[in-house]
């Protein structure tokens, strides 16, 4: 090791830096509502040495393409769309990663009404759907060509404390666990987070025993992410605008909750008009991210590295109104956020360090953002 790269090393460890994946440029897509302003999916640039992104682009034409998942070798891009009240489908996109465009290879009912989360297991062998309207979700199993095929539909029953909100299931996510032998699956009426049994190959997914974890009751459980060792699973709120930690155990499929924290500032109260979106973890495992919508604010927490507890490090303005979805590059050193309601894009840069957040002045236009997801460029 030369006296450079070793002064590198000393640096990194004083500031506690875990390092994340070396800088290179990235598609960014933007999953959206479509209406007069949207027509389907965008795609932009992200340089990730300045944090600038391109002016967003049409990749594809396709109605409602709320929340999207790329396949673990970048070949395929698959959306949750919403094609109309009494159902939905996943699209199944060809990904040019040169040019960044989107060619449709493949559409697949979704089982349900009003599909709103989609991802793809780390084989990228399984893709699973959770319809919200529905409270039901669906796998399917992946050809060779990307198109879907097989899986497992199964419906969910239940409700919780609240009757407007909760007095049916309503699937949220999906969420394949990092190992492949599992799938989580929040369900918003149920305060519940569903456990199952996960078989890549076949896409199969059955019972798990333990069956489900719970939150709070009233909390409505909508998204889910997982700490990059495995060890944890942060799942956001959205009706009570907190996070659940769980302990997650890979050997059996369980989880056990460990805290549940406030999103919003101190002395900021709960409200009709609040409603906490989406949750993502930086690569390096570190910090925590969270959206909560009406307060228009991203959240940052910070893990504590012994226990995986939480703690409120600073909650932001988003730069625009209703932020439903962001995302994390692969550096970990920028948050884009999707603003649904203002129709627009805001980049923040990361601090390493703090985890703290800083504008970076970048407000792009795009018709009620839903979503963002990463894609190396070639």
């Amino acid at each position: 090791m030369n006296a450079i790269v070793k002064f590198l090393f000393l640096i990194a460890a004083a500031l506690q830096v875990v390092p994340v994946a070396s800088a290179k440029d990235y598609f960014v897509y933007f999953g959206t509502f479509t209406s007069e302003s949207s027509k389907g999916i965008y795609v932009s640039q992200l340089d990730t040495n300045t944090g600038k992104l391109s002016t967003p682009e049409l990749a594809a034409a396709v109605p409602s393409p709320n929340f999207l998942a790329v396949s673990p070798n970048g070949r395929f891009l698959y959306a949750a769309t919403r094609a109309d009240a009494s159902g939905g489908v996943v699209s199944v996109f060809a990904l040019n990663s040169r040019s960044g465009k989107l060619a449709l290879l493949d559409q697949k009912s979704s089982g349900g009404a009003g599909p709103c989360h989609v991802s793809v297991d780390a084989t990228g062998q399984a893709v699973l759907v959770a319809n919200y309207d529905g409270g039901s979700v669906k796998s399917f199993h992946v050809n060779p060509d990307g198109s879907l095929s097989g899986g497992t539909f199964i419906q969910h029953h239940g409700h919780s404390v609240n009757a407007t909100r909760q007095g049916g299931p309503h699937a949220h996510c999906v969420v394949p666990a990092p190992a492949g032998r599992f799938a989580l699956a929040c369900d918003l009426g149920m305060d519940k987070v569903m456990i199952y049994r996960l078989k890549p190959t076949s896409a199969a997914l059955t019972a798990n025993e333990p069956a489900f974890a719970t939150v709070p009751p009233g909390s409505g459980p909508r998204h889910l992410a997982f700490s990059p060792d495995g060890k944890s699973a942060y799942v956001i709120n959205e009706m009570a605008c907190t996070v659940t930690a769980f302990a997650w155990d890979e050997s059996n499929g369980r989880l056990d909750a460990r805290e549940t924290v406030p999103l919003l500032p101190p002395g900021v109260g709960i409200t009709d008009a609040f409603t906490a979106a989406e949750i993502a973890v930086r690569p390096d495992g570190r910090f925590v991210y969270a959206t909560v919508r009406g307060h228009d604010s991203v959240s940052v927490l910070a893990v504590d590295g012994k226990s995986g507890n939480l703690s409120l490090v600073e909650n932001v303005p988003c730069g625009g109104k209703v932020p439903r979805g962001m995302g994390i590059d692969p550096t970990g050193h920028w948050l884009v956020v999707a603003n649904q309601k203002s129709e627009t894009v805001t980049v923040f840069n990361i601090n390493a360090a703090t985890g703290r957040l800083t504008p970076t002045g970048q407000v792009l236009s795009v018709g009620a953002p839903v979503d963002v997801k990463f894609v190396p460029m070639q």
